[in-house]
């Protein structure tokens, strides 16, 4: 499943998230590559340091409230966000993200990027996701985000004017499988829509009851 996600961070948080970058040292991408990725990323990084310790924990507070991310992603451990900026000639070719990262071994389940400039401020520089119907491209307003699986193949199309600026992270989820994330996704929009239309009928229990007893046989502990 691959959903926008709007405004999840507000005018305020975009500012201290960009007055953090403005304020930081920025290094080459290359320091977070893979060993295959490094053949194809060229962008730049805010390296660490208490600015993008501040940036970060902003942006993991901002998804871990908004309803929309809870429901879809159902997170365990949110990592903590890179913090990139494209300039003019810069991209990042097909890649698919590392299953597992950082020293606490976090599994990659769902991708995330949280845009932060807006869009008509620079050229090029679209997420670009390889799907089962082609590719789909993603360049949303500064604040908004786009969640997709961490198993897809994506790419950030070349920038021809301006900076991208983004927040990237990883999630792992209580849900493994993408699927059935979008399931109880789906579920749970039901079953939300029922009751505020009907209320607490049998019809709404019932699927309650199965929402319920899903996440109990595929939610990990």
């Amino acid at each position: 499943m691959i959903l926008c996600i709007a405004n999840v961070l507000d005018a305020d948080g975009i500012a201290f998230v960009r007055e953090a970058m403005a304020g930081g040292t920025f290094v080459d991408g290359l320091m977070t590559a893979g060993w295959a990725s490094r053949l194809v990323k060229k962008n730049e990084q805010l390296a660490a340091g208490p600015g993008a310790q501040a940036a970060q924990k902003r942006v993991v507070d901002a998804l871990a409230v908004n309803a929309v991310f809870s429901t879809a992603v159902m997170p365990q451990r949110i990592g903590p966000p890179l913090f990139a900026r494209y300039t003019p000639g810069m991209s990042f070719g097909a890649h698919v993200d590392n299953a597992v990262m950082g020293a606490d071994h976090l599994r990659t389940d769902v991708s995330v990027t949280v845009f932060l400039a807006e869009p008509g401020t620079y050229d090029g520089g679209e997420l670009v996701i390889d799907t089962a119907s082609g590719e789909e491209s993603y360049k949303l307003p500064a604040g908004s985000a786009v969640i997709y699986p961490s198993t897809t193949l994506h790419r950030v199309a070349e920038v021809t004017r301006g900076t991208r600026e983004v927040a990237v992270t990883w999630v792992q989820s209580l849900v493994r499988s993408a699927e059935r994330r979008e399931l109880l996704f789906d579920l749970e929009r039901a079953r939300r829509a029922l009751f505020e239309r009907d209320g607490k009928t049998a019809e709404f229990d019932l699927l309650h009851k199965v929402a319920s007893n899903l996440r109990r046989m595929w939610v990990e502990p």
